[in-house]
């Protein structure tokens, strides 16, 4: 394509209908020919009605931009005419200059304005006793009355427009127009400018609904009066409404449930609303709109909940379908006792082969953490990561999301098909969690994937080869759940290559220390809250839980010491009772809380825990209790205890 076929075409020039009668015709006349390579200037000899209906008439032929016109004319044509009107204006010193030219005419002296006289002229006049007479008009009959009073009066000579100017020639007296070219000059001038804004405003305008347009929430943009002035396609769906029937109208009358009224009066934004119009549900946000700091008007926008949550679904189906951000290593299964480091040095062989893992072990003991580590250490770590737990979704969404489908597999397919999860792990490590729970129909589809590397897509005809590595996680004791014909023998035998048994909590006590620690340094630093008030709470826990059977194993844990260091971040450190903050621990174990022993194992934890603070600060014992969030007395009852 050439320049010449790119390049925008010239903007027409501005049509300038120029309305005066008199000595204002005159005037424009003689300026017009100056306006040609700027504007398209036609002189109207119409005056009111007559001029109206001209007008309406050229501007059906072709369009006219501005209109310009002075005193009551100019009024006239502006309540009639839906087409700018630019009024010639009388300055101060037009009248000054009309006033000295009548001077040297008579001493008797009236000048007529149309509407109210400047206030500086009155003054000058009262200031210096000039003794010139003023009247002001606003129709054509006031004007007539206005001279034959002026005429009875003595005056001889009327400064004023040109129809009163006019009028006092045909009564015997003398007319001197007030206008002056420059002011003429200044009106056309303006003229120009007004067209120059509105197309700029139009453009503004055009962009603005052009991007609206393309926007699926539903935008509407009021006035402070509340009247709608844009609104883009998926607003008009919401209202019911088309925008030629929306326009101009108030959105509270339209739609009440959606008025910006009080965001008009408060200029304060409300966002994340969730409200029902009709029979919709829809999140909306109000704010104010600001132009050079002052409020113009107040938006709303208009989101379906539903879309929001289709495109959450996307965006997560895209981030674990793309990325491959792992966030533990095997290093990262913390523990000393023999089954966790059999359960690392079997992890770290496996990750060296291509066998598929089942790691086998109770909610909460870190079955994703370790088939993360098992990734992380073989030669795919660059590779997607893909986890995906089977009891999450019912069955046909699970059989999409593993193997995907097909254009027109089923109703409500993607145009296009989705590749499943088998195919986003190509080359990389498919992690399915919670395998057990997997219904009995996929299982068999499963089986072909670890016995042929291939994934047929539902409605395909044509299998697609993978290469991926499958690790396999359950809770459940799959032989059970084979006695049970809820899980299919064969595939055990596949899954049950490299396994991998993690130890529950309760099986594994020696490690609380060491995890406790780690836990605990990990949500201090991200709550930022201190380590050694946290230290003291996570202390007594332990002794609290000694006898306690750790249901939720390192998960429940976690989420304990999460409890505790959330509440000292809030709150005084020894205003905290850890008995009201964590009330499960204490309950289960009522019983053993309450032997002497237990009591007297305590009081020697918490007093060598006392000692170490006090050591810590040198003896200081004033620093030891603002540590440990107790006073003096406390603070030797504990020592004294030990």
């Amino acid at each position: 394509m050439t320049p010449e076929t790119t390049a925008p075409l010239p903007q027409r020039k501005p049509r300038v209908v120029a309305v005066g009668l008199h000595r204002l015709r005159s005037f424009f006349n003689e300026l017009a020919p100056s306006y040609a390579d700027r504007a398209t200037v036609s002189v109207l000899d119409r005056g009111f009605e007559e001029a109206v209906t001209e007008i309406r008439a050229m501007a059906a032929e072709e369009q006219v931009d501005v209109l310009v016109a002075a005193g009551s004319n100019g009024e006239y044509l502006r309540q009639r005419l839906n087409i700018p009107v630019v009024l010639v204006r009388v300055g101060g010193f037009d009248i000054m200059r009309a006033l000295g030219r009548a001077r040297d005419l008579s001493n008797r002296i009236a000048l007529v304005t149309y509407g109210a006289t400047p206030p500086d002229v009155q003054q000058f006049n009262e200031l210096f006793q000039l003794g010139i007479e003023q009247r002001s008009y606003h129709t054509d009959q006031d004007a007539s009355d206005c001279v034959r009073e002026l005429r009875a009066r003595g005056i001889e000579v009327v400064v004023a427009p040109g129809l009163v100017a006019d009028l006092a020639d045909q009564n015997g007296m003398r007319g001197v127009f007030l206008y002056s070219m420059d002011a003429v000059r200044q009106a056309l001038d303006d003229a120009i400018e007004v067209v120059r804004i509105a197309r700029i405003e139009v453009a503004r305008r055009e962009r603005l609904n052009t991007i609206l347009a393309r926007l699926r929430d539903g935008v509407v943009a009021v006035d402070m009066n509340e009247r709608i002035y844009a609104l883009n396609p998926a607003m008009e769906r919401v209202l019911g409404l088309s925008a030629s029937q929306a326009i101009g109208s108030r959105l509270g009358e339209v739609a009440p449930e959606l008025s910006l009224g009080d965001v008009l009066q408060s200029a304060r934004t409300e966002t994340d609303e969730l409200q029902r119009f009709g029979s919709r549900t829809l999140i909306t946000n109000r704010m104010p709109l600001m132009e050079q700091g002052v409020q113009t008007g107040a938006v709303l926008t208009c989101q379906d909940p539903a879309a929001i949550e289709r495109v959450d679904r996307h965006l997560r189906a895209r981030r674990y379908r793309t990325t491959s951000v792992v966030r533990y290593k095997l290093s990262d299964l913390v523990g000393d006792c023999a089954a966790i480091q059999r359960a690392r040095r079997l992890a770290a062989q496996y990750a060296n082969g291509e066998g598929t893992v089942l790691i086998v072990g109770e909610s909460g003991t870190g079955k994703e953490l370790l088939a993360q580590g098992i990734h992380h250490a073989s030669r795919r770590s660059s590779q997607p990561f893909i986890a995906i737990n089977c009891a999450s979704f019912t069955e046909t969404l699970l059989e999409s999301e593993l193997f995907g489908y097909e254009d027109g597999a089923f109703t409500g397919a993607r145009k296009g098909g989705k590749a499943g999860l088998f195919e986003a792990a190509h080359t990389g490590t498919i992690f399915l969690d919670e395998i057990g729970e997997m219904p009995i129909s996929l299982q068999t589809r499963l089986l072909r994937v670890l016995q042929e590397r291939e994934v047929l897509r539902i409605g395909a005809v044509e299998p697609t080869r993978v290469d991926v590595r499958i690790i396999a996680a359950t809770h459940r004791d799959l032989s059970t759940r084979i006695d049970e014909q809820k899980f299919r023998r064969d595939l055990y035998y596949r899954l049950n290559i490299l396994r991998v048994e993690l130890p529950s909590l309760r099986e594994r006590r020696e490690d609380l220390p060491v995890l406790l620690q780690h836990i605990v340094a990990r949500a201090c630093a991200r709550l930022h809250v201190d380590r050694k008030a946290v230290d003291v709470l996570a202390a007594q826990l332990i002794e609290a839980a000694a006898d306690y059977e750790w249901p939720g194993n390192v998960r429940e844990l976690e989420n304990l010491i999460e409890r505790i260091a959330s509440s000292v971040a809030g709150a005084d450190a020894r205003d905290i009772q850890l008995r009201e903050l964590i009330p499960e621990i204490y309950a289960t174990n009522a019983a053993p809380a309450a032997t002497a022993e237990l009591a007297d194992r305590r009081s020697r934890v918490e007093a060598d825990w006392v000692r170490k603070v006090l050591e810590e600060c040198g003896g200081d014992r004033d620093e030891a209790c603002r540590r440990l969030g107790i006073g003096r007395t406390t603070l030797w009852r504990k020592l004294k205890q030990g």
